[in-house]
């Protein structure tokens, strides 16, 4: 990614939400969420110690939002003044959780998607670090993705080529929203756990997580 990250730095919004919406589905899977989850306002991340938060939120076919912020690597304040991402964006963007983000001093990045592609604020010349690359590298690199989930799910190297592979066909279905029960059930089913001391991951929080994503819209089970 550029430092400070471009538009064209972000892959598909489809691809996107496929890929945040997995983070989501494999912590339900855990049981008691707490870094990633799925609410009316997208999915979101808090990251362990609160070094970077973001959150992505699809309004319709056309629209989204990307927003968040690294407080180790975000430009928030240029001259002593918080950037306003807001200024010159959409109409569309939901602007009552927006602005209670910005109020709270918590951007560091907002991108939009309409039109087929993503878009920010022109940044002043002193932002050399949105902070975006930071918290959400795989936003440009399904292979940092990948790495990202895998982490998340807790794999064992033996077992990393197989869930690497489950999880890839996850990703195929959901940007075209056709997951069912038996995609879930072999991305958790790939990750090994239960052999080796570990609970078992759950699959029915797991399909609720992509069922109220709209990832199964045009599956034909769930």
């Amino acid at each position: 990614m550029h430092r400070p990250s471009r538009p064209e730095d972000l892959h598909h919004a489809d691809a996107v939400w496929a890929r945040a919406v997995a983070l989501a589905l494999l912590e339900a899977a855990q049981g008691d969420p707490e870094g990633y989850w799925l609410d009316e306002h997208g999915v979101w991340c808090d990251a362990t110690g609160g070094s970077y938060w973001w959150r992505v939120t699809v309004l319709d076919d056309g629209h989204a939002v990307f927003c968040g912020q690294d407080s180790d690597g975000s430009v928030t304040h240029v001259d002593g003044r918080q950037i306003d991402f807001l200024a010159g964006g959409p109409d569309w963007l939901p602007s009552e959780q927006l602005r209670e983000d910005a109020r709270g001093n918590l951007f560091g990045f907002l991108y939009w998607w309409e039109d087929g592609a993503w878009h920010r604020i022109p940044y002043p010349a002193a932002v050399h670090d949105d902070g975006l690359s930071g918290a959400a590298a795989w936003l440009g690199s399904e292979e940092a993705f990948v790495d990202e989930a895998t982490g998340l799910a807790g794999v064992q190297r033996a077992d990393e080529p197989v869930f690497t592979a489950a999880l890839v066909r996850y990703l195929r279905r959901a940007e075209v929203r056709t997951v069912d029960t038996s995609v879930v059930a072999e991305l958790l089913a790939a990750a090994g756990t239960g052999d080796d001391g570990r609970p078992p991951l759950l699959l029915e929080p797991a399909v609720d997580v992509a069922v109220r994503a709209g990832l199964t819209r045009y599956a034909a089970q769930v």
